[in-house]
């Protein structure tokens, strides 16, 4: 025993020990060893650490008896000491703690008194820079410390005085630093407010402990009254001062409301004093606190301060068992309140969040007052708690204009406050669980679903009567609703909503089933519950459209899978059974395969199937099935497959042989795909399945040493070898696709996938278990690097990282003489390029040389080479890594600077030059890409990177003054001008000639050669188009602007990334100094201030930015404080700004708003801000219109006001902070509108547009007016109150001004902006009548604007008056305008008023039409009828006036007429239609007379509202309207009517009417066969009827007309012939066929009169087989078809071609008779190969669907019967041809068909070496196609059928030529690669692709001769 506390009384020395040498470490601050003594401070902290975190044990093993006192002392003093003295963050503080915590009771007064004397020590301390430490100790002793109840109870009872004392002391003094002086020192202002919040917290916790004893002490102490006076008033001043942010204010209102309580005991009866701002319950109160409570009565206090009081109430006051207080039941109901009355005042979004969560906070806390004894609840309070109550109308008010709240956190607490308003319902009224009893519940029920389904709030609110009534409830309303639910999970924005609606309902469902189960055991409440939720799934994924139902697998299916797991055994089932309603699905829908795919998918990544190391996934699945998905012509179908074989619920599952076949199956034909989304989804799910196989094989491993069973080692080494057979053949498979000609989709996803297996199993050559790295050639290795020189920036990344990761020996860059100097010098010739990618492209490859141990060798002869002078530091023999790289760069960045320096001094001498041969942006964007891979936090050689970034800022100030005159002259864009405009090139040479002095400027008008070597200074000026003694270079204005902006671009980017990242030479031995910083910041300011240039200042902005985040985190108070004071000088100078000044007004500003923009983003959003409320409230002011601003002079100010604004309402990174201030600025922005000035209306205009995205959201569907883009009008008010008062007496002024007696015209300015932001507003159908901020103010003014003599204005007014009607409103407001219609003609009747009416009564039925929640009308009401009945006597009442008819009021009179007849059912309007239908055949659109009402402006969109009434008598609803003779008349009327714009329409509504019944015409068409030739037609359609589109099919002439009455024919003709008559004239199918491909020629429409003629030429030549016309006219047709597969076509020309093609494969090109003969067959053959590589998907994927018509026995198992994505059928379409060939008997001629292809590939390539080389040529826009692929496709097909051909004597001869052809081309292209540079790759990368492509094609077609 002895011996063992003799060991603890040696722990308790170490620690003495320990602490007193940390303590001697800290006070040695002079030594000149600091590396020393810190390594020597972490050695020692590290020992305590540990010494502490075992010190609990060793406390509580103490025994009192034998323990040496003084030393226990001293230990127990050293503890508590460090405790109290360091940081809140520090480590050592917890494992004191934890220390503390363990002593045993004997010990614990001891360790109290110590820690006592230790925290008054502490709080006793004079030094305010310590009170934020002093306020963390008190914190942390008063907030869950161990010994918190021992230490504490007798220290605040015997002096609560002194510890009030000092927190009172704490929150002074930080209230005093937080007024100290810190503009613009944003983090120093954040430190101090957290100071300050922990103040606050830290006196509430004294107040806290010490209440109980402080009422006495109060008693006996009258200091104590002042110091909590003083308190007090602190919490008073942080309550109305507006710049502390609102958690402190929040907090300081929690403590006023607890002191007050602490010292009162209640206190209720005086915060209902203070919510209300009275001194109401002040009177009893003690004077001191009476007194300190004046400031918060007063009435001008903030309207914060009610908010805060009313959180601190809520969470200060108990209301869970005893009541608070006497007036708890006022105070309970003035709270929410109180807080709806702030409601309609807020502008924050942070204030919106706060009074949200105290809102829910109150329902909180109501519900624990209810939820108490029954008798206790006063019955008022229960009925103000009631649904249907005064307070909770208002609560639902609330939550409704803020569900849609942009703020998370505001729908959150939204959806919280609804379900307690349900939670309060149900207690205040007693109400039951069955919402069927409870009319409240089943009316709010009603209307929650009758909302719009794009409002998010309604889901939430839906779930939560789900979570308390039940989804049987629902399910009874809305039988339907899942399957709504489902359609609505294609939307992104939705999705997220609509599933969690789902999971409550289902969830809910299934339990609601199972309870009312008879049976448990019982499955029929099982199928029951599938056929609710598993049916309308299924039946989605199957009919839908793949991209729909993305977000299905996303968040629904998973969530269906885990709460009924053997559902998927009746989904797999469903989609298996042929006769099951899945099997048969649209041809653009994933079908039952991918719904398979789908669900099993998801239901193997939630682990529901069974693993696959006992087969295949339990044999749910078949794998020739899974193949088939695998190349599924839908990619979200060979994602899913693909998903369900990578995917696992374990990551160590083993990978089965069979999975590793079905990757090797799956990935070459998918490696070349388009779509982005589809090649990330690819690489993620590959990295699961690499990742699987990695987790695995260290399972394996592990096993493998620890198995003792020797079977199951065998197996586990044979899955080890399958795994290195497969990682080893997909590490080569993706190598050997890196080509030349590879294509941009290829080369990115095989990097992608070889990056991660480098990143997974790294491609070593050693001793791996796989050593990947022994598969990678050389070859392989040069190709990663010339995927380098791509251009596409993704690749050049992706290979450049790649390349580190290779074995050193294949990529070949140790040895400095060999790769690595050719590497070296083609990335310095390229960083001099004029095409801008480059030098991106010599940026990496120096990047990849930095890490190379010589380069240093190969950069002294390269700057030989180049003439400059380098001394690159020499490095030691073992240097690190890291000092290796930092070598290296400073070498390289020394060899760029040199020869820039140099380039910049030739370009101050002439910038033509420069701009020709080497411009200045390379070498700079080269220095910055270099510089980015740098650590410059511990760099070694400082001296020469001082030096070397002095150098780097000077030439980039050098290189900006060089090429700034450009873009900063008054038009740079002048600088690009069609080198042949005279007028413009007059105009720039001038400028150029200011610019540069000492060039010519006849660059202008044409290119010009400049000599490299100037001679005679006179003759420099002279133009000179050929070079004499040396090479020329051409010239052209494009490369002078952009080597200038591209310039100006990298010199921003490089001076932001100096300022960025390099240390400040002002707190540690830094590498920049201040002064230079400032510089560069002047620097910026003159660049984004003056410069003209888009490009130029929007890349300066983005440096810029880098300063300004610098600024903020850097040390220097100094810094910190220069974005406030360039704000505010900038500011000054837009006030001051004229049209002299040298700020751009024009250009919306230029860089001025990027520069504020900046300037404003350094600020953190969760400062007060002030800076961003300054400017705002400036920049308002300024673009506010005033009277003394009406010049073109004084409105500068006003017009960068307004730019301004307008970029930063766009800047997303001020996020919500904008918000408060958009009312103002769209008062600005419609106000700016009236200025005579059009700059300050332009840039209003630009503002206007700005705020409504800002307001309303971006747009989100292609319909202008959807409302997913509007918002309740409610809603819309509350959250900008300001806008109301100021829109509505806007919109009295513009309404006034729009009637005039005189009928000129008077425009209101704003009348249209008006209108434009009302027409995005709708009444929410849960809006009460009462409402303070209703819309129906609005509706009389928008009526008026109907009566505008502008067209538009009146359209607006229509449309903006339809949200503002309620459904049930629509019948009674239609009547109230037809009221408006004057009742007899008149010479004062103005028919712009009739229009309008007319026009609101359209759109209003237009949208009770449309709505699918109109209420049902019984009946129709008389004196509708009667009204449209006026209505259609307008055209006779408009006739008698005596003045001109307006066609356009006519035309609306029919629409509305039109309409009213859709909207209203049955009887009710059958006599209305009857006097329509008379009207209609007394119009003339039927008779021949003429009217005025035809020959007046608008008789044609007249006649189409006419014509559009007839087609819906006629075609759309003839059995409805009656009347078959009349009707029939009416649409020959149509289709003989002289304006084709009626034919047009009346051919459109014939083919739409048969496109939908297509299915029953072809059922109609199968019955007749056998019965009668005649045809049955629908009895729309009579014989006279299709007479007549046989007549316009011959004689039209209009292209679109003629195109829709072809495709009406061509669903007519389908079944069979028919009878084409042109008068008594009946013509033959040859003729009608020879016709047509006459009309077929022309360009004009090709795609659908090709279509149409293809249906008529397989009829033909399936009826006519043996006639020589038919061959003539299907040879005729074919070449047609083939001249519609080129290139150039267009897409819509080539998709009509495929689908001819898929439709004509079976009969003519898989026809055994070959009945267009052999070669138009195999010419067929190659334009739907060319169609399956034609560069747009749709035409892609529409040709393969040929494979659908191939038989079985022709195609692979893999590929028969399905719908396989373009590489599948490609591969499979040219077997197919080949074995085609053999079948024909057709060998030979097949081989020499093909061979001519291959030539014909090559017959479009030419040689371009002599065209001009523009600066921004695009060259082969297809990027998917790729030759090589398709040759070498060829090469392998043609081996097999050539060692099968007997070639006949002229094929032989044939073969000799083509052979001689192809050596010639052969060498040619050999020696036109031998005369590249070298390391062409780089130099000339598209020449030396296009070279090799060319000559291993003419190498591949001799081997296939030869082999001939």
């Amino acid at each position: 025993m002895s011996l063992k506390n003799n060991s603890k009384l040696g722990w308790l020395g170490q620690i003495n020990m320990k602490c007193c040498a940390i303590q001697n470490s800290k006070k040695r601050g002079d030594s000149s060893s600091a590396e020393g003594e810190s390594c020597l401070f972490y050695h020692l902290f590290f020992s305590l650490f540990v010494l502490f975190s075992n010190a609990g044990s060793q406390l509580e093993a103490l025994s009192g008896e034998q323990c040496d006192g003084e030393l226990l002392d001293s230990c127990v003093h050293t503890l508590t000491l460090l405790y109290t003295s360091l940081q809140a963050k520090n480590p050592l503080r917890r494992a004191v703690a934890s220390a503390l915590a363990s002593v045993p009771l004997w010990l614990q007064e001891r360790t109290v008194n110590s820690l006592s004397a230790c925290l008054l020590d502490c709080t006793s301390c004079p030094s305010a820079e310590k009170h934020p430490h002093t306020v963390d100790t008190i914190g942390a002793c008063l907030d869950g410390f161990p010994l918190e109840n021992v230490w504490f109870l007798p220290l605040f009872h015997h002096s609560p005085y002194y510890f009030i004392s000092v927190s009172h002391m704490c929150v002074s003094v930080a209230l005093v630093w937080c007024h100290r002086g810190l503009t613009g020192r944003h983090i120093a202002q954040a430190q101090l407010m957290q100071s300050c919040l922990a103040a606050v917290k830290t006196s509430m916790l004294v107040v806290q402990r010490c209440q109980e004893s402080l009422a006495a002490a109060l008693q006996d102490q009258s200091e104590l009254e002042e110091t909590l006076g003083g308190l007090l008033g602190c919490y008073t001043h942080i309550l109305t001062d507006e710049e502390f942010i609102q958690s402190v204010q929040s907090t300081a209102g929690m403590a006023l409301v607890l002191l007050i309580r602490s010292v009162l005991g209640s206190g209720d009866d005086i915060v209902c004093g203070l919510l209300q701002s009275s001194g109401q319950g002040l009177e009893s109160s003690p004077p001191w606190l009476r007194r300190r409570c004046e400031g918060l009565c007063s009435s001008r206090r903030p309207a914060g301060v009610s908010l805060y009081l009313c959180h601190g109430a809520l969470a200060m006051l108990s209301w869970k068992g005893a009541l608070p207080g006497p007036r708890w039941e006022q105070l309970l109901l003035l709270v929410p309140n109180t807080l709806l009355d702030l409601d309609v005042s807020i502008k924050e979004s942070s204030t919106a969040m706060v009074v949200a969560r105290v809102l829910t906070l109150w329902s909180g806390a109501a519900l624990d007052c209810l939820q108490g004894e029954p008798a206790a609840c006063p019955p008022a309070l229960q009925q103000a708690l009631s649904g249907g109550s005064e307070l909770q109308r208002r609560l639902l008010e609330h939550i409704y204009s803020h569900w849609e709240h942009p703020l998370d956190g505001v729908r959150h607490q939204t959806r919280s406050l609804f379900r307690n308003l349900l939670l309060l319902h149900q207690h205040a009224a007693g109400a039951g669980p069955d919402p069927t009893k409870d009319a409240y519940v089943s009316e709010l029920t009603l209307s929650l679903l009758g909302l719009e389904w794009h409002m998010r709030g309604k889901y939430g609110s839906l779930g939560c009567l789900v979570e308390l009534y039940g989804a049987g409830h629902l399910l009874e309303l809305q039988p339907r609703l899942p399957s709504r639910l489902l359609g609505l999970m294609g939307d992104q924005t939705l999705a997220p909503y609509a599933s969690d609606l789902l999971e409550r309902l289902f969830v809910s469902h299934k339990a609601q089933l199972a309870s009312a189960a008879a049976k448990p055991g019982s499955e029929d409440w099982m199928e029951l519950w599938h056929q609710t939720w598993v049916g309308p799934l299924l039946h989605m994924l199957c009919r839908a459209r793949p991209d729909q139902t993305t977000y299905i697998l996303d968040y629904f299916l998973p969530k269906l899978l885990r709460c009924s797991p053997s559902s998927l055994a009746h989904m797999v089932k469903a989609l298996q059974d042929p006769g099951s309603s899945c099997s048969a699905s649209p041809s653009g829908s994933r079908g039952a395969l991918g719904a398979l795919m789908t669900c099993l998918r998801a239901a193997r990544a939630q682990g529901v199937i069974p693993s696959s190391e006992g087969g295949l996934w339990g044999g749910l699945v078949p794998l020739a099935l899974l193949q088939q998905a695998l190349i599924h012509k839908h990619d979200q179908v060979r994602m899913d497959a693909l998903g369900l074989v990578c995917e696992s619920h374990r990551s160590t599952e083993v990978l089965t042989s069979e999975e590793m076949e079905l990757i090797r199956y799956f990935l070459p034909p998918n490696l070349n795909s388009q779509s982005p989304g589809i090649r990330q989804q690819t690489v993620s799910l590959l990295k699961k399945l690499l990742c699987r196989v990695k987790d695995s094989t260290q399972l394996l491993q592990k096993r493998l040493i620890q198995e003792r069973d020797p079977e199951q080692s065998q197996r586990d080494q044979h899955t080890l070898h399958l795994y290195k057979d497969f990682l080893r053949w997909l590490s080569v498979t993706l190598l050997d696709v890196l080509l030349p000609a590879a294509s941009f989709s290829k080369c990115l996803m095989s990097l992608h996938l070889l990056g991660l297996l480098a990143q997974l199993f790294s491609f070593s050559t050693g001793p791996d278990v796989f050593a990947l790295g022994e598969v990678v050639t050389s070859t392989h290795a040069q190709n990663v690097l010339y995927c380098v020189a791509s251009n596409f920036l993704e690749v050049k990344q992706l290979a450049s990282a790649l390349l580190r990761q290779l074995p050193p020996s294949t990529v070949g860059l140790q040895v400095w003489e060999g790769r690595m100097l050719g590497v070296l010098q083609a990335a310095l010739d390229l960083s001099t390029s004029t095409k801008p990618f480059d030098s991106v492209t010599a940026a990496h490859l120096l990047n990849l040389l930095l890490h190379q141990p010589e380069l240093s060798r190969a950069l002294l002869l390269c700057a030989q080479r180049q003439g400059v002078r380098l001394q690159p530091p020499s490095a030691p023999a073992q240097a690190s890594h890291t000092l290796l790289l930092e070598l290296n760069t400073l070498a390289v960045v020394q060899l760029l600077l040199g020869c820039l320096q140099s380039e910049v001094q030739k370009a101050e001498s002439s910038l033509l030059q420069a701009a020709s041969s080497r411009p200045l942006y390379g070498r700079a964007h080269c220095i910055t890409a270099v510089l980015q891979n740098l650590d410059t936090r511990s760099l070694t050689h400082t001296e020469q990177w001082r030096s070397l970034v002095t150098e780097l800022i000077a030439v980039c100030y050098r290189m900006s003054d060089v090429v700034s005159p450009v873009v900063q002259s008054s038009s740079p864009e002048g600088l690009i001008p069609m080198d042949t405009d005279s007028e413009t090139s007059a105009g720039l040479q001038r400028i150029l000639q200011e610019i540069q002095p000492r060039d010519t400027n006849d660059f202008f008008t044409s290119a010009r050669q400049l000599e490299t070597h100037q001679g005679d200074p006179q003759n420099s000026h002279t133009p000179s188009l050929q070079a004499a003694g040396g090479e020329g270079y051409r010239v052209t204005a494009q490369m002078v602007l952009v080597c200038c902006w591209r310039s100006m671009k990298e010199v921003a980017m490089l001076l932001g990334q100096l300022c960025q990242t390099l240390p400040l030479r002002c707190t540690q031995p830094g590498l920049i100094t201040e002064e230079q910083v400032e510089g560069v910041g002047l620097y910026f300011r003159q660049q984004l201030l003056q410069s003209r240039h888009r490009g130029a200042f929007e890349l300066a902005y983005v440096g810029f930015v880098r300063l300004t985040d610098m600024l903020c985190r850097s040390g220097s108070r100094t810094l910190q404080q220069l974005p406030a004071r360039w704000l505010s000088e900038v500011l000054e100078e837009v006030k001051s700004s004229d049209p002299s000044s040298k700020l751009c007004a024009t250009r919306r500003s230029a860089g001025i708003p990027f520069y504020i923009q900046a300037l404003l983003s350094s600020e953190p959003k969760s400062s007060s801000c002030s800076l961003l409320k300054m400017t705002m409230r400036t920049l308002i002011g300024l673009a506010t219109p005033s009277t003394e601003r009406t010049s073109d002079s004084s409105t500068v100010p006003q017009v960068h006001a307004l730019n301004i604004l307008r970029a930063l309402y766009r800047d997303t990174r001020l996020g919500e902070n904008i918000i408060p201030f958009v009312s103002d600025g769209m008062q600005a922005a419609v106000l700016g509108f009236t200025s005579p000035v059009w700059a300050v209306r332009n840039s209003s205009t630009l503002l206007f547009s700005t705020l409504i995205t800002r307001i309303f959201g971006v747009k989100k569907g292609k319909d202008e007016h959807s409302k997913k883009n509007r918002m309740t009008g409610r809603e819309f008010f509350t959250r900008f109150p300001a806008l109301y008062p100021f829109l509505l007496t806007q919109l009295e002024a513009a309404a006034a001004t729009v009637e005039s007696d005189s009928g000129q015209v008077k425009l209101h300015p704003s009348l249209f902006l008006l209108l434009l932001v009302l027409s995005r507003l709708y009444p929410s159908p849960m809006d009460g009548s009462s409402s303070p901020l209703g819309l129906a103010p609005f509706m009389p003014f928008i009526m008026r604007c109907g009566r505008s003599a502008v067209y538009r204005t009146r359209e607006m007014a229509a449309r903006a008056l339809v949200p503002f009607v309620l459904l049930t409103q629509v019948p009674s407001t239609v009547h109230s305008l037809l009221q408006e219609l004057p009742p007899q003609p008149g010479t004062k009747v103005q028919q712009n008023h009739i229009h309008g009416t007319l026009l609101q009564v359209l759109f209003l039925l237009r949208s009770y039409q449309a709505d699918s929640h109109r209420p049902l009308c019984e009946t129709l009401p008389p004196t509708h009828a009667y009204k449209v009945n006026r209505v259609l006597d307008c055209p006779g009442v408009k006739a008698a006036f005596g003045a001109p008819v307006d066609p356009t009021a006519l035309c609306l009179a029919v629409e509305t007429v039109a309409s009213w007849v859709s909207s209203f059912p049955g009887s009710e309007v059958r006599s209305l239609r009857r006097s329509t239908l008379s009207v209609l055949m007394a119009s003339e659109l039927v008779t021949s007379d003429p009217s005025p009402a035809t020959s007046a402006p608008g008789s044609t969109q007249y006649l189409l509202s006419l014509a559009s009434v007839a087609l819906g008598a006629s075609v759309e609803l003839p059995e409805v309207w009656g009347g078959a003779e009349l009707t029939a008349q009416l649409l020959e009327a149509l289709l003989r009517c002289p304006q084709y714009e009626v034919r047009e329409l009346a051919a459109e509504g014939v083919l739409r009417r048969l496109q939908e019944e297509e299915g029953v015409l072809r059922r109609l068409q199968e019955e007749e066969e056998g019965e009668d030739k005649r045809r049955k037609w629908p009895q729309w359609l009579d014989d006279t009827t299709l007479s007549h589109l046989i007549g316009l099919a011959i004689h039209e002439t209009q292209p679109q007309c003629l195109a829709k009455v072809l495709k009406a024919l061509r669903l007519l003709s389908s079944g069979g012939e028919l009878l084409w008559r042109d008068g008594v004239q009946v013509w033959s199918q040859q003729e009608v066929l020879q016709h047509l491909l006459t009309l077929a020629q022309n360009s004009t429409y090709r795609s659908v009169k090709t279509r149409e003629v293809s249906q008529l030429t397989r009829t033909h030549a399936r009826t006519h087989a043996d006639s020589w016309s038919a061959v003539c006219c299907s040879a005729q047709w074919a070449a047609l078809v083939c001249s519609c597969c080129c290139e150039e076509q267009p897409a819509e020309v080539k998709m009509m071609a495929a689908e001819v093609l898929v439709h004509c494969t079976p009969a003519l090109l898989l026809s055994p008779h070959l009945p267009l003969g052999l070669s138009m067959t195999v010419s067929l053959w190659r334009s739907l190969l060319m169609l399956l590589q034609d560069e747009d998907q749709e035409v892609r994927d529409a040709a393969s669907d040929f494979i659908s018509e191939v038989p079985a026995h022709l195609l692979s198992a893999g590929v028969a019967g399905a719908s396989v994505c373009p590489p599948a059928a490609l591969l499979s379409g040219v077997e197919l041809l080949c074995r085609l060939l053999g079948l024909w008997g057709q060998p030979a001629a097949g081989v020499l068909a093909l061979t001519e292809w291959l030539l014909g590939e090559d017959g479009d390539d030419r040689d371009v070496s002599d065209e001009e080389d523009f600066l921004f040529e695009k060259g082969d826009l297809n990027l998917w196609a790729e030759p090589g692929q398709w040759v070498n496709l060829l090469h392998a097909q043609l081996t097999p059928l050539v060692q099968t051909a007997d070639p006949g004597a002229a094929d032989m001869d044939q073969a000799q030529q083509i052979r001689a052809r192809a050596q010639a081309e052969a060498l040619i292209s050999q020696q036109a690669l031998d005369a590249l540079p070298a390391l062409p790759q780089f130099s000339s990368t598209v020449d030396h692709a296009r070279l090799t492509l060319r000559k291993d094609f003419f190498l591949m077609l001799l081997l296939n001769l030869t082999t001939s």
